[in-house]
């Protein structure tokens, strides 16, 4: 990060000292100054007198004063420690999604807008100013004033209030599962004591005991390490079942959003979802996938075959029966034991040179040698100094959180761009995967200046313990690089309009930025650059590692060797097979339930079913319906938060976003992943542009031509 004294800010950030009571009331008068404005355009305004200037500025930088408050108070539920705050954050989702709904089915306001669209040309509108009224109208129509005036439009109305009131629910009760297993110490054997050292211990009929929880850093470590089938078996199908109450919830979502579409005159809901995509239609999409499938098979199953292998020659060894079958709850452990015995993969090892504020530092510094960024941390009595309360805890909402001021370096002007906040390690009822949350976008306000954005990272990397800081393993280090990529496309996009900043793309292309960064955590000089032994960052932390090694042993390198970069590297595509058919399952699965031939198949589906039964036909490993148990012994679609969370019917973008973000970086970064010259072009035709104008333009515009999958395809070794 830039060296420097602290500067103050144009822009107070934030504040996060909202009660119970405030969330809801402040959310209550923003719905209503919103409603005001939108009377008072309908009372004032005539279709025949609609200008860009009168309706449809209005109309957004009312859009963007909300966006101030929106994103926070719907923030809350998934980082707030305190139970009522979530509650009341839930509450306000609740509203603001009632007042979409309300606002989107205004047939006077589309009026005003349809008048404004009808003579865009007239009136010379481009640019920005073109693109927001073109989805603007489109979405009134999206929202069903495309439907005369009665029962159809006031069910299609019903629908989309009670798919919020699930989609709140579904996510609720991930956001809370604080679910798990207590093990003994037996039944953990294998598992790094790093680890089990940070599990709750047990009291009263669970004492010598360990808590297992179902978050990823208690999760997979022990589906990689415990030497006990029995007990990686019961904890993946525990987890399986872990949120098993929003099961009626999917169902009554999907067949909600299939009555939806068709209310619309869309023969399923992912025609209508994927139109206003970069895909088009759903053929496409289904075309992708099945071509995709077909060419990963074949390698798939001789990744299968080889783990196999490794699989019996490890149950000889334990004097144990092979039954010749490779189970889900096998996979983790005996890819692990691959990566480590036949390419020297020690990922405990490797995990010790990524200590994970050394490699944030150095990710934070990656991205301003190659954007023109300065990040600089704000310690506690700079907070005061910023917050508008002159309280520091008011700007945050826990203590793990850290906050940031980005600016520009000089090259690009010196001014400010916003902030960035990094939430990082798992607590109970907080989000439970890696997510990047816009916390105000950034937009030109109605005075003409710029309002900057706030923008954070929220993780679950495992806690620091008393001995040693946090230490990531290199897909760790991949998906902070991934998440900090979206956190750093919400600070430089520069839009006129809240709705077209940072990541408020299309959705099949609003994953390749980050998917691309990824390519930085697999180039060489980039890990080394990266790494940092903990022991060399403080002499605690040697100490601590000497007591470990004994005290004669040699002090390790202070940056990762050349042999263990290698030993990552080479490894890059090691089962990547099986890991892209697993996508292909859950993308498949998404197509699956909301593409069917009709209503009546849909109805008569069985989506535990369909689930199971894909991911055995696609995914290739066997599930505890080959032991008698059914297809309905697991319920993975209860908590695949995507399909609630706006990802449905799109899914697919996680494999088919890759062919623009390895084309990106094949064809510009490869040769150089530090580019200045490159960086910055890419920030400025790319990541700066956010959604203000068609994601293809912004690709034509860097690649100098049409996007190529030859990069994805050669990246997974497969001919196109």
């Amino acid at each position: 990060m830039a060296p420097g004294e602290f500067r103050m800010p144009p822009q107070a950030p934030p504040l996060f000292d909202g009660t119970a009571q405030s969330i809801v009331a402040d959310t209550e008068r923003f719905i209503a100054e919103s409603r005001g404005v939108l009377d008072r355009l309908s009372r004032n305004i005539k279709p025949e007198e609609a200008t860009f200037e009168n309706v449809m500025l209005v109309l957004g930088n009312d859009e963007n004063k909300i966006a101030l408050e929106s994103h926070i108070v719907g923030f809350y539920q998934a980082v707030s420690p305190h139970k009522e705050l979530r509650d009341a954050s839930t509450k306000a989702d609740e509203l603001m999604d009632a007042w979409g709904v309300e606002a989107s089915m205004r047939e006077d306001i589309f009026k005003l807008v349809d008048a404004v669209f009808e003579k865009r040309h007239e009136i010379g509108l481009k640019d920005e100013n073109l693109r927001f009224v073109e989805r603007e109208r489109k979405n009134f129509i999206r929202f069903g004033l495309g439907l005369p005036q009665g029962p159809k439009r006031d069910r299609f109305k019903e629908i989309k209030l009670r798919l919020s009131q699930i989609g709140i629910s579904f996510q609720k009760n991930l956001n809370e599962e604080n679910g798990g297993m207590w093990l003994t110490k037996q039944e953990l054997e294998g598992v790094p004591g790093d680890v089990v050292s940070g599990f709750k211990t047990g009291e009263g009929e669970n004492v010598g005991k360990s808590f297992a929880s179902f978050k990823y850093p208690d999760l997979f470590p022990v589906l990689k390490y415990a030497k006990s089938e029995k007990v990686r078996k019961e904890i993946l199908i525990a987890n399986e079942n872990r949120v098993n109450q929003n099961i009626p919830l999917f169902r009554e979502a999907v067949l909600l959003r299939d009555e939806a579409a068709r209310l619309l005159g869309y023969p399923n809901h992912a025609a209508y979802r994927i139109e206003d995509k970069m895909a088009k239609n759903p053929e496409t999409v289904d075309d992708f996938l099945s071509d995709l499938r077909q060419r990963l098979t074949p390698g798939g199953e001789r990744e299968i075959k080889l783990l196999k292998e490794i699989k019996k020659a490890e149950k000889e060894k334990a004097g144990e029966e092979f039954d010749d079958r490779y189970w889900l709850w096998d996979h983790r452990y005996y890819s692990t034991i691959q990566l480590e015995r036949e390419y020297q993969l020690d990922q405990e090892k490797i995990s010790e040179y990524f200590p994970l504020q050394n490699t944030l530092s150095g990710m934070l510094q990656i991205f301003e040698e190659l954007l023109g960024l300065e990040f600089f941390e704000l310690s506690k009595e700079d907070r005061a100094k910023i917050s508008p309360t002159g309280k520091s805890e008011d700007i945050t909402w826990h203590e793990d959180v850290q906050v940031f001021s980005v600016w520009n370096d000089k090259s690009e002007g010196g001014d400010f761009v916003g902030y960035l906040y990094t939430d990082l390690h798992p607590r109970d009822s907080k989000y439970g995967h890696a997510a990047n949350f816009n916390l105000q976008a950034g937009f030109v306000s109605a005075n003409g200046t710029r309002r900057h954005p706030a923008t954070s990272l929220v993780c679950n990397f495992s806690k620091p313990s008393a001995k040693k800081p946090s230490l990531l393993k290199h897909e760790e280090v991949t998906t902070l690089f991934h998440e900090l990529g979206h956190g750093i496309h919400d600070l430089v996009a520069r839009t006129k309009f809240a709705r077209f900043h940072g990541t408020n793309v299309v959705q099949d292309f609003v994953e390749a930025p980050s998917q691309m960064l990824e390519n930085w955590c697999w180039t060489p000089s980039q890990i080394r650059f990266l790494s940092k032994h903990y022991s060399t960052v403080s002499e605690s932390y040697m100490a601590v590692w000497k007591e470990n090694a004994g005290a004669d042993a040699k002090p390790p390198p202070q940056v990762m060797p050349d042999d263990m970069i290698n030993s990552i590297v080479n490894t890059r595509h090691i089962n990547d097979a099986i890991f892209n058919l697993r996508q292909l399952h859950f993308g498949i699965f998404d197509m699956t339930v909301h593409e069917p031939n009709s209503r009546e198949e849909l109805e008569n589906m069985d989506f535990t079913v369909v689930y199971n039964k894909l991911r055995a036909e696609i995914a290739l490993m066997e599930g505890p319906d080959m032991l008698g148990a059914g297809f309905d012994w697991g319920h993975g679609q209860a908590a695949f938060g995507h399909l609630m969370g706006g990802y449905e019917a799109g899914y697919y973008g996680y494999l088919s976003s890759q062919v623009y973000s390895m084309d990106m970086f094949h064809s510009v970064f490869q040769k150089d992943p530090m580019d200045g010259k490159e960086g910055r072009r890419y920030r400025h035709a790319v990541l700066e542009k956010g959604g203000s104008r068609d994601e293809m333009e912004s690709l034509v515009d860097f690649l100098g031509r049409e996007p190529d999958s030859k990069a994805f395809y050669d990246e997974l070794g497969l001919k196109r």
